[in-house]
């Protein structure tokens, strides 16, 4: 199993489910996890307080959390990720002739049966 920070997955339910929180919650995490911006520069940039910036990232990663555990899609993309990467990893495998290769077609198989 993928093992991901903090960043990156909040950045990834900012992709799947960015569009169901508020607008301002959406720029201010979009500007904290995918800008690196400090919260003063947060600030600055869209004209609310610290106390402001950090309320937003906080309710607005609650939301997307909330989302996640309910509908997971962020989980799913990862696990397919992960069983197309097995899979491409399987087919290197099958160029270099090393007498496993029925045994790597059933591993492509059962794992295509897997994303489907």
């Amino acid at each position: 199993m993928i093992v991901l920070s903090d960043v990156f997955t909040i950045s990834l339910m900012l992709d799947f489910y960015g569009q169901l929180i508020t607008e301002k919650q959406y720029e201010v995490l979009d500007l904290y996890y995918n800008n690196d911006l400090s919260l003063s520069e947060i600030s600055e940039q869209i004209g609310i307080t610290r106390q402001g910036v950090y309320d937003n990232i906080k309710n607005g990663k609650a939301v997307l959390e909330k989302l996640e555990e309910k509908l997971g899609l962020v989980k799913k993309h990862l696990e397919r990720t992960e069983i197309i990467t097995d899979i491409l990893d399987c087919l290197d495998k099958l160029t270099v002739d090393d007498g496993n290769k029925e045994e790597m077609i059933e591993r492509i198989k059962r794992d295509l049966g897997r994303v489907l």
